[in-house]
């Protein structure tokens, strides 16, 4: 069997999915034969694996870190919310219902637990190490009883826990205490210590504090993590950037030609895999926000109708907010507009939806020349084919099934058939996430959107996003390497945790867990 790690966080968006990445490539620099997991997950930002298997976003990156190809194993549990209260459950890349909150810490989550264990033991029989991620807090005392994805697939596989805290919020010392004395015993003697996430400063400043940490609760910290601005990477649980706001913190260059591009995505509920426009903010010269007022679209060259999974709910905000209305002027106007998947879905002339929504026959916006029909069987593939004479990779989760009934084919098998989305004059529509990660594709479609916007943008020639991608997994390497106890953590992922941690007051509430 091969050792292993678990990153717990003190809240959600901590920094676990970052943290277990770049453990993961530090490891993999080592010659370490790695693999991560997150035994559940809740996000709509996802991914689909070679074998046709729906996992989080979060994972699939982390397999990048590793070097290795993602799989359902790495992610066995995706929880997709459709609302405040339910979410769809995917259960080893295949979606098998939808669910409330309740009724899934009611009962369905504990009878998952012999299944993501199933999981991790399979990895563990393959890799050298598994690095497992956590979700939210292992102190969230209410769900104790059913956790699968914290201290209880710690517990089942005998795994050390690191505690990751986010310094930039405050408290991250109140959090580290408190995370640790609201555990079990038996919890407690897996909790090895704490990594500080976001420092800004003189890390000789934050010492004292660190001693009294161990002095408190006889636990180390194995590393302070600087604060690194513009590492894009893949978010897991939401959408963590401002509305108005660029891309996470992706450092615009100056543009290539004599022109910037504006690109506005319209920030509509339940937004899902808006990392669809990370490769256009990767572009110098091309300046990504996300917008939600139809004033906003003014400026802007390119507007994207991103995925959701909420369509109808999506169109009926659009609606709502007057953003539809300003979607038909620019396209009246010949100005450009981008849908993908949901918005691809949205622009067309009616929705017939009796499986997401059960709204039944909605009318589209009317810009596309689609009939969307959404099937109970949701679609996951990896396809691959051309547009505008260059080759594009793409990747397909929903259940809308187009029906096209003219238009300009956009995705084709590059014999001129089409494969997936249409064209409309300058508005375009396609299925498929992902497909601006493939460079030249991507170059002649800013090219296109540039000509229609009337600005002197051109491509950089020299674009890479996959580079682009590598370079940050590696910078996530290198600050573990450079600010973290390797050594330490090395230990722990052989041995486990250390023996006879302390115990600290008060415990899990009422002796519970």
């Amino acid at each position: 069997m091969s050792g292993g790690l678990l990153v717990a966080g003190t809240t959600s968006d901590a920094g676990k999915s970052v943290v277990t990445a770049g453990i993961c490539r530090w490891l993999v620099r080592r010659g370490v034969k790695v693999a991560p997991f997150k035994a559940q997950n809740m996000s709509l930002n996802s991914f689909v694996t070679r074998e046709g298997a729906e996992i989080g976003r979060a994972q699939a990156m982390q397999a990048q870190a590793a070097r290795v190809e993602p799989t359902a194993l790495m992610n066995p549990v995706l929880l997709k919310p459709g609302s405040d209260r339910s979410s769809q459950v995917v259960l080893m890349g295949r979606p098998v219902g939808e669910m409330s909150a309740r009724g899934y810490h009611g009962g369905r989550q504990e009878s998952l637990l012999s299944t993501v264990v199933d999981c991790l033991e399979q990895l563990r029989g393959t890799y050298d190490a598994v690095i497992c991620e956590g979700a939210g807090s292992p102190a969230e005392i209410n769900l104790r009883r059913t956790d699968i994805v914290n201290m209880g697939i710690a517990r089942a596989a005998r795994f050390p826990v690191v505690v990751v805290g986010d310094i930039d919020r405050g408290g991250v010392f109140a959090s580290f205490f408190g995370t640790t004395a609201l555990l079990s015993a038996e919890d407690q003697s897996l909790i090895a210590g704490y990594l500080v996430n976001k420092f800004r400063g003189d890390v000789s400043l934050l010492e004292p504090g660190l001693d009294m940490l161990l002095d408190l609760t006889g636990r180390p910290t194995y590393g302070v993590l600087p604060f690194a601005h513009g590492l894009g990477i893949d978010e897991e649980d939401g959408l963590r950037v401002s509305l108005r706001g660029t891309v996470r913190e992706s450092v615009v260059a100056p543009p290539h030609g004599e022109d910037i591009l504006r690109v506005a995505v319209c920030a509509v509920p339940l937004m899902s895999n808006f990392t669809d426009v990370d490769a256009l903010a990767a572009e110098p010269g091309v300046v990504v926000r996300f917008v939600d007022r139809p004033e906003e679209l003014h400026d802007a060259d390119l507007v994207i109708v991103p995925g959701t999974r909420g369509t109808v709910k999506a169109l009926a905000w659009l609606r709502e907010r007057g953003l539809a209305d300003a979607l038909l002027r620019r396209a009246a106007e010949g100005r450009p507009v981008l849908g993908i998947c949901g918005g691809y879905q949205i622009l067309g002339e009616h929705i017939e939806d009796d499986v997401e929504s059960r709204a039944g026959q909605v009318d589209g916006l009317g810009l596309l020349p689609v009939r969307i029909r959404f099937d109970r069987e949701k679609t996951l593939a990896r396809p691959a084919g051309e547009a505008l004479g260059a080759p594009v990779e793409g990747y397909e989760i929903h259940h809308g099934v187009a029906d096209v009934r003219g238009g300009e084919p956009f995705l084709t098998d590059g014999q001129g058939q089409r494969l997936d989305g249409c064209r409309a004059g300058a508005v375009w529509g396609t299925h498929w996430h992902g497909s601006l990660e493939s460079d030249t594709f991507r170059r002649r479609f800013l090219t296109e959107i540039a000509k229609a916007a009337g600005r002197r943008f051109v491509p950089a020639p020299d674009t890479c996003f996959a580079g682009l991608r590598e370079e940050q997994l590696d910078r996530l390497g290198d600050l573990i390497e450079e600010h973290a106890d390797t050594d330490a953590l090395w230990r722990l992922i052989e041995s486990g945790a250390p023996a006879g941690l302390p115990f600290i007051a008060p415990g899990a509430p009422g002796a519970r867990a």
